[in-house]
């Protein structure tokens, strides 16, 4: 591409300056003295450098007076003959692009600037086939998700959450089959999820909420059976929620609200969601009864169903939740009229964790039992 090709070009005139700095002055001289085995890598963060605005002072000691593999957030393997292999650099007050240069670390596994100020586009990282570990987060990023990062094929940490990426996912992030930490969320996302992410199926935490992503939740995301964390929330998602989801053992928090979810929820939920701790789907357009079942899911602390068309009794299930935090089912058509279908609030009285219990805008009558 030509970016890459300015990069390159841009890297061989600084191999030339390093060079004639040689034949100028000897080997013995400051501004040479210190270069390393590897030239490419210093001159590639030498061009980091050039790039970033640094009002703290953080990336003071990247100066060739000093050895590259001691400079502030850099880490190198000697044995790879000083290769950098990690630059973290999180949280230092850092802002500008970052520079392309970074795509020549080709040793690099983990890559590191969360939490600064970085803008304009995530640059093609074509040649980072070792990086397992891409944190950006909390930056302010814009553009689209470059699809060269399916070229980091040992990956298994993507976190690109809280900037200000826009485009769709691209399709070709399913090809990451070693992904196990997957964050997108917080950003502007539109179109649909593709179903080959279903394809990452080492995949534990795996997060989109907070986005505006449309069209309905892929039946291929229940192939995510390693998955302990699922977040959708808070997108203009469609459609019923696929039954495979409801086969993910292992999930423990399950986070679907504020989207446009339809239909009604599995009698048997709960006992197949038997490791469930946060269950939240508030703000949709689910319909039918709440299941009994989820009373059998022992772990849940925090059920939030708000803002939904439930219908019937509240299940006196939920007394069997020894671990029940929170308890929200406002704004549904609940119903409770005589002493029968108050029971549930008599089975809560188990729930001695229990500190929310919203009930608002149901359709519940009679006298409140003593």
């Amino acid at each position: 591409m030509a970016e890459d090709r300015q990069v390159k070009v841009k890297l061989t005139m600084l191999m030339l300056l390093l060079a004639l700095c040689l034949l100028s002055h000897g080997v013995r001289n400051v501004c040479c003295s210190t270069v390393p085995e590897n030239s490419t890598d210093m001159l590639a963060l030498i061009d980091f450098k050039a790039v970033t605005t640094d009002p703290l002072g953080s990336l003071s000691s990247w100066n060739t007076s000093i050895h590259y593999c001691n400079w502030s957030g850099v880490t190198c393997n000697q044995k790879n003959h000083g290769r950098v292999t990690a630059l973290k650099l999180y949280n230092q007050g850092l802002s500008g692009p970052i520079s392309p240069s970074v795509g020549f670390l080709t040793f690099l596994h983990t890559l590191d600037l969360s939490t600064n100020q970085f803008s304009g586009q995530i640059p093609h990282l074509n040649n980072l086939q070792k990086m397992q570990i891409l944190n950006l987060s909390y930056n302010s990023f814009d553009g689209v998700i470059p699809d060269t990062l399916t070229n980091c094929s040992n990956l298994k940490e993507l976190r690109l959450y809280h900037n200000l990426l826009n485009g769709a996912i691209p399709r070709e992030i399913g090809l990451l089959k070693n992904l196990v930490y997957f964050a997108l969320n917080n950003n502007n996302l539109t179109g649909t999820i593709p179903p080959s992410l279903g394809n990452i199926t080492h995949i534990k935490e795996f997060f989109l909420q907070e986005n505006q992503l449309e069209g309905t939740i892929p039946d291929e995301l229940g192939h995510f059976s390693n998955i302990s964390m699922l977040g959708l929330g808070t997108n203009r998602l469609s459609g019923t929620i696929p039954v495979s989801l409801f086969n993910l053992s292992l999930l423990q928090g399950l986070h679907l609200r504020a989207n446009q979810l339809s239909g009604s929820l599995p009698s048997n939920m709960g006992d197949r969601l038997s490791n469930l701790e946060r269950l939240y789907l508030g703000q949709n357009w689910l319909e039918g009864h709440i299941p009994d079942s989820l009373g059998n899911a022992s772990m849940l602390q925090d059920i939030g169903l708000q803002s939904n068309d439930f219908t019937g009794q509240i299940p006196s299930s939920f007394g069997k939740l020894s671990s029940l935090i929170r308890l929200d089912l406002g704004l549904n058509m609940l119903e409770a009229k005589d002493s029968e279908s108050w029971e549930f609030l008599h089975a809560l009285e188990n729930c001695s964790a229990l500190q929310v219990l919203a009930l608002s805008n149901n359709q519940m009558q009679g006298v409140i039992p003593n």
